[in-house]
């Protein structure tokens, strides 16, 4: 026998709004979302993964009410139907980053020529299988030294990253956000890449297209672009992708 009391709560407490996000985002969304429960806001769940599998289970239909991906990944699902492209909104700006493993040499990388010739140097390199690592690949191949380097290229799989090959020594110079670099041990980070050839994906969250609690997922979506949020994601490696002014409009629109 169910009591009213149940029946009532049952009413009264929605399910949690189910997110999912790329790997480069987990930490701070983690940290943010921790904030937002603290406020006493409605209940949300959030499952990382690799950002191809996140995408892939977008679009396959699984039923999410939000989700965070690199802004080119979202702005495809847009165009395909499988997220409200009205709700977009740019959350972090994530520049990518360069590692060794501890007690490595640290190598040179002040300028293009520096970081050409540590790629070259390298036995064994790795880049990820998301839109940092197609982009250094393509830097690679503007090099001309394509060939070369696909040889001794380590691309993990899906979700796996980078920093963790470096840990066990299966590489020796890695490519990665450096949201997932700077908190892995056995690691060192040794800089993000110079301007000339710098490297930041801008990564932005929406509602799914089987959302239907819009008007949730956007107040969700202004308070992680607040610039309350924005200590948050420096403690993270990365920069608010909205200036404060703009996200203040975000936040008062929600």
């Amino acid at each position: 026998m169910i009591s009213l009391s149940a029946m009532t709560d049952s009413i009264s407490s929605p399910p949690p709004l189910r997110g999912v996000s790329s790997m480069a985002t987990r930490l701070v969304l983690a940290e943010l979302l921790r904030d937002w429960h603290a406020e006493g806001r409605e209940p949300v769940a959030l499952e990382s993964i690799g950002g191809v599998e996140a995408a892939r289970r977008v679009a396959s239909g699984e039923p999410f009410d939000w989700v965070v991906l690199a802004s080119d990944a979202l702005q495809q699902l847009a165009a395909q139907g499988h997220v409200q492209a009205d709700t977009c909104v740019p959350l972090v700006r994530s520049p990518v980053a360069v590692a060794v493993p501890a007690g490595f040499p640290r190598p040179d990388l002040g300028s293009v020529e520096e970081v050409r010739q540590a790629v070259l140097g390298a036995r064994r390199l790795g880049v990820s299988t998301g839109p940092s690592g197609q982009a250094l690949q393509q830097l690679f191949e503007r090099w001309g030294i394509g060939a070369q380097v696909r040889a001794r290229l380590v691309i993990p799989p899906p979700g796996v990253p980078v920093g963790s090959l470096l840990a066990r020594g299966e590489i020796d110079l890695g490519f990665q956000q450096l949201s997932e670099l700077m908190h892995i041990p056995g690691i060192q980070v040794v800089g993000t890449l110079p301007p000339p050839v710098a490297i930041e994906t801008v990564f932005s969250g929406a509602a799914t297209a089987c959302c239907r609690r819009t008007d949730a997922v956007r107040q969700l979506l202004a308070f992680l672009a607040a610039p309350a949020a924005a200590a948050a994601k420096r403690r993270h490696g990365m920069e608010p992708a909205l200036a404060a002014d703009d996200a203040r409009k975000v936040w008062t629109h929600a």
